[in-house]
C-alpha cells in the first residue's frame, strides 16, 4: 500500500507540474497545486528577485489593507 501511495503521490506532482509548465494553468489547477504544497509543508518565501517576490509586488494590495481586514475579520 505504501508503493502505491507513493506512487500515486509521484504522479500528482508530475502532472500539476507539466499542466502548470504546458500553460494549462487554469484556476482549479493552480489552486490544487497551490493546496498539494501546502499539505506537503511546501512553503515559499518572498525574497529579493524571486518570482514569488515580483507577485507580491504586483498584488493591488498595501500592508495597511491586511491590517484593516484584520480589524474587520476581529469584529
Amino acid at each position: 500500500m505504501e508503493k502505491i501511495l507513493e506512487e500515486l503521490h509521484k504522479t500528482l506532482a508530475e502532472e500539476l507540474l507539466t499542466r502548470i509548465k504546458t500553460g494549462e494553468e487554469k484556476a482549479s489547477i493552480l489552486n490544487v497545486a497551490r493546496q498539494f504544497l501546502k499539505d506537503n509543508g511546501i512553503e515559499g518565501l518572498a525574497v529579493d528577485d524571486s518570482p514569488l517576490k515580483h507577485l507580491v509586488d504586483e498584488l493591488p494590495f498595501t500592508e495597511d489593507d491586511t491590517e484593516d481586514e484584520k480589524e474587520t475579520i476581529a469584529r
